[in-house]
């Protein structure tokens, strides 16, 4: 069993348009890093200097990692991890 993890439609140019992929890793890094390894050039648009970008969210079941520990978040098989770009904007 694998990790599945969600792509928001904005990166899905490096997934060849699959709304979710498999990963494998002991952590969120790992997981990062194993994604990268398959569909180059995704985890430069997640990872900035050592940490996720600010404008990018990333959630473990539901929860922001963040809150759990970042890029040492602790992922096991048959977690789900979703990447929301964080959005802004409105109206005056």
């Amino acid at each position: 069993m694998a990790i599945e993890v969600r792509i928001p439609t904005i990166l899905r140019t490096f997934t060849d348009g699959a709304k979710a992929v498999d990963a494998k890793g002991a952590t969120l890094e790992e997981l990062i890093g194993d994604l990268d390894s398959r569909h180059p050039g995704l985890k430069d648009r997640l990872v900035d200097k050592g940490a996720l970008r600010r404008f990018v969210n990333v959630y473990l079941n539901d929860e922001d990692v963040r809150f759990l520990g970042g890029l040492e978040t602790p992922v096991a098989d048959g977690d789900t991890v979703t990447v929301l770009p964080a959005v802004a904007g409105g109206s005056r």
